[in-house]
């Protein structure tokens, strides 16, 4: 394991946590000021304030919570990328939806936060 693979991987638990609580300003703050969010079947939306809104529709809709599995992170400075997989599940602790993602991450006054994120489902369509 390295340091920033940890690093990621706390921001991470952090992210599930957050949204389990239904925090969804927590959640877009994990993000970079100019964040961009790539869900499946959407334009990107950019800023916190989008995401936030983004993450929000995902709680009103019955998501009730999302684990995010890291695979694999490669470090190049003030920049990381991470592949991933992530779960999600509804109040009834059954899958909603599953799949997989990238994130660019940016080291940000100290804190490392998400940059770029996209999303795809891995569930038939």
């Amino acid at each position: 394991m390295t340091a920033i693979y940890d690093q990621i991987t706390k921001t991470n638990e952090i992210f599930g946590e957050t949204f389990k609580r239904g925090d969804a300003a927590g959640v877009a703050n994990l993000y970079t000021e100019e964040g961009q969010l790539g869900p499946a079947n959407s334009e990107f939306l950019t800023g916190r304030t989008a995401i936030q809104g983004f993450i929000q529709g995902m709680m009103d809709s019955g998501v009730h919570s999302i684990q995010l599995i890291t695979d694999e992170v490669e470090e190049f400075g003030d920049t990381a990328v991470e592949i991933g997989r992530f779960v999600l599940k509804d109040g009834d602790d059954q899958i909603a939806d599953e799949g997989k993602f990238i994130v660019v991450w940016k080291l940000e006054s100290g804190d490392w936060k998400l940059h770029r994120d996209i999303i795809n489902s891995s569930l038939p369509a």
